[in-house]
This record gives structure tokens, C-alpha cells and sequence, in this order.
């Protein structure tokens, strides 16, 4: 019975990387905490007192805002290392 072929080229190894790592600013987790905070205290103040005088000017524009600090929050998340 012939014999099978063995393989003659050496078996292909990437060659090496340092990693480097990557590290977050410092100011970025109290930003990204204090965006989310904002945002809900934002609306729940919208929901308790509706009446106070900057809420009332805005109207239900406040749900926005507050989802805006939110999301902005959520955006500075996804950078965080």
C-alpha cells in the first residue's frame, strides 16, 4: 500500500503583537454617572412637581430632555475600558 504525503511546509504562526491597554479617561465614569442621574431625576422631578416654574415652561419636552442625558450616558458607556 503507497505511503501518504507528509506535509512538508512548516505550519503558518502569525506573527507576534504587544498589546497595548487601552485605558479610559478619568473624567469619563463620573461624567457618564452624572448623565444617567440627571436624566432620571429630570423626569421624576417632571412627574412629582410638573408645576415648578422651568418644568412647566417645557412641558412634556422635560421627557425628552431627560432621555437625552440618558442616552448620553449610554453613549459615553460604550467607550468606557
Amino acid at each position: 500500500m503507497p505511503k501518504s504525503h507528509t506535509r512538508k511546509k512548516a505550519v503558518y504562526t502569525p506573527p507576534q503583537k504587544t498589546q497595548q491597554v487601552k485605558v479610559s479617561p478619568r473624567w469619563l465614569a463620573p461624567v457618564m454617572v452624572a448623565a444617567w442621574i440627571i436624566g432620571i431625576l429630570w423626569i421624576a422631578v417632571f412627574y412629582i412637581a410638573p408645576t415648578l416654574p422651568g418644568i412647566a415652561t417645557l412641558g412634556n419636552w422635560n421627557l425628552l430632555a431627560g432621555f437625552v442625558f440618558i442616552i448620553f450616558g449610554v453613549v459615553l458607556s460604550t467607550r468606557w475600558r
